[in-house]
């Protein structure tokens, strides 16, 4: 059974999604440009790795720690390798005034953070329009 218009549904989801990911990731290349212009450097280190359910080996998370210079112990998620692992040194870029929602990987052996979350905005705006051109394609009948 066919649902009518249930194609156009899709995509409009698949960009509204991969727009709100674009917009995200663009946020986040913003924040990360500044605080390594800007930001404060500290030592960190790598405090555990997660795996998702279903043993995917590809799927992995890194948690990184640090402490500021008021001696506050902060916690926080980012990309890494798959070479970092619990224990791995880093150093960790942050602003002194929201250590937590600005911390970010950045030194030798990690891939720059900034080519992170450009190839994050590039990959997902790219999906973003690909999907709005075929939904364009759909409703205009292919003219």
């Amino acid at each position: 059974m066919e649902v009518p218009g249930a194609g156009y549904v899709v995509l409009a989801l698949l960009v509204a999604l991969f727009g709100t990911l674009a917009g995200r990731y663009a946020g986040r290349l913003v924040t990360v440009a500044r605080v390594l212009r800007r930001g404060v450097r500290a030592g960190g280190e790598c405090v555990r790795v997660e795996t998702e359910p279903y043993g995917r080996s590809d799927a992995r998370r890194h948690f990184f720690a640090f402490r500021t210079a008021d001696g506050t112990q902060v916690e926080f998620e980012d990309l890494a390798g798959a070479s970092t692992v619990r224990g791995t040194p880093v150093t960790v870029t942050y602003d002194p005034r929201d250590p937590q929602g600005t911390a970010t990987v950045a030194g030798r052996g990690s891939w720059s953070p900034l080519l992170q979350s450009l190839a994050l905005v590039a990959g997902c705006g790219m999906a973003a329009l690909g999907f709005a051109v075929l939904l364009y394609v759909e409703i205009s009948g292919g003219k």
